[in-house]
């Protein structure tokens, strides 16, 4: 057989301006946001005359070549990491790991999330160029212990003073950070695809029908909101359905009061990652239902600003912003299932807030505008330039 294209493994040179991506699983995504985030970032990048190196994590059984090794992804340097512990241990394994074998590397260090950014101090040691995303306030999601929380606020002010940039992906989480570090950071938010149609034959198997359904995609557990969006949807019979995408696990107290509450219109697909699939299930739901209560700029929001649709979201600052006019708002079960009835009764103003959100997100979540604000950030850093931390 014909041997396939050569590929090159060479670390990035020092000639060109350089980044090293740290503090996501790796690229292409397989994960979450980050790597997402990630694998659109580093193509994009490389395009614009980058050097750009991602570290993956590379999950492996105790006793493997523990080596680390390189490849090459659309033009990304890939420098994985063999990890042979799962789970929070390692993940801060990995994070140590990269972040000392990136102390020999030329570039800027962009950390995507600051769970682990204490080990920052040793790229500041080293006078290296250290820019962070500071994702959302970690430490109070419900779900953590008191350890995890405690880890995660000093982890929070560390990531603030030893990142010579400080990336909040919203406005609340900019003002959060100078109210408790005292610094000011840059905003960017996250960003989505724009989705202007999808195959409605892939909606056949969940048995719904376009728009006579309401969608909800999140981890299921409180702080999202969930129950609260069931309760409301259950409230009576709907003639339409509720789909409630995530894991349900049979051990989970929480769980198990979700499906409890659960009329028999309310669907528990679980976990869905088909691209295709979630695309036509955002594109054709009458609203997104959007629970969350801490955090700042979510993607799975982004995303249905994207795919067009009307949203009823969890009335607090985060989804305010985000979302914008035109959407709906709740703070109770019966202000949920209020707007529910709304937009089931009136087909007008479903297509107005359709409109809301398309707006919105053409304003400030394209991808090609997120990126361009990291690619001139990151220029600025690299080349000694200041940094304006506004938005």
């Amino acid at each position: 057989m014909p041997e396939g294209p050569a590929v090159n493994t060479t670390p990035p040179s020092s000639a060109r301006r350089s980044v090293n991506i740290l503090g996501c699983r790796g690229v292409p995504a397989a994960h979450g946001g980050f790597e997402t985030f990630a694998a659109r970032l580093a193509p994009y990048l490389v395009k614009h005359g980058w050097d750009v190196t991602v570290y993956c994590q590379e999950d492996v059984a105790p006793g493997a070549d523990m080596a680390m090794h390189d490849d090459n992804w659309q033009g990304v340097h890939r420098r994985h990491i063999p990890i042979a512990r799962t789970g929070p241990v390692g993940t801060i394994s990995f994070d140590l790991k990269a972040t000392r074998d990136v102390l020999s590397r030329p570039g800027v260090d962009l950390v995507l999330g600051y769970n682990t950014a204490v080990f920052a101090a040793l790229n500041r040691i080293k006078r290296r160029k250290v820019v962070m995303n500071m994702d959302g306030i970690e430490w109070k999601r419900a779900k953590w212990s008191a350890a995890a929380k405690a880890w995660f606020y000093l982890n929070e002010r560390a990531g603030s003073y030893l990142s010579q940039v400080a990336i909040a992906d919203h406005p609340s989480i900019s003002d959060h950070l100078r109210s408790v570090s005292g610094i000011k950071s840059v905003v960017i938010p996250y960003g989505a695809d724009l989705i202007i149609g999808a195959d409605a034959r892939l909606l056949e198997p969940l048995g719904v029908v376009p728009n006579r359904y309401f969608v909800s995609i999140a981890r299921i557990e409180p702080e999202n909101s969930i129950l609260e969006i069931v309760e409301a949807f259950s409230l009576k019979p709907r003639n339409a359905k509720l789909v409630v995408l995530g894991k349900l696990e049979d051990g989970n107290a929480y769980h198990q009061r979700v499906k409890a509450a659960a009329s028999a219109e309310v669907d528990f697909p679980g976990a869905i990652y088909d691209a295709d699939r979630l695309a036509a299930l955002r594109f054709y739901t009458l609203a997104y239902m959007h629970g969350h209560q801490v955090g700042g700029t979510n993607p799975s929001l982004v995303e249905a600003l994207g795919a067009g649709n009307p949203v009823i979201a969890h009335n607090n600052r985060f989804n305010l912003w985000t979302a914008g006019e035109g959407q709906f708002y709740f703070s109770t079960v019966a202000e949920c299932a209020v707007h529910m009835e709304h937009l089931l009764a009136n087909p007008d103003a479903a297509d107005t807030a359709r409109a809301a959100a398309r707006a919105r997100y053409a304003r400030d979540f394209e991808w090609d505008k997120v990126l361009g604000q990291y690619r001139m950030l990151l220029a600025d850093v690299a080349d000694g330039a200041p940094v304006k931390p506004a938005y």
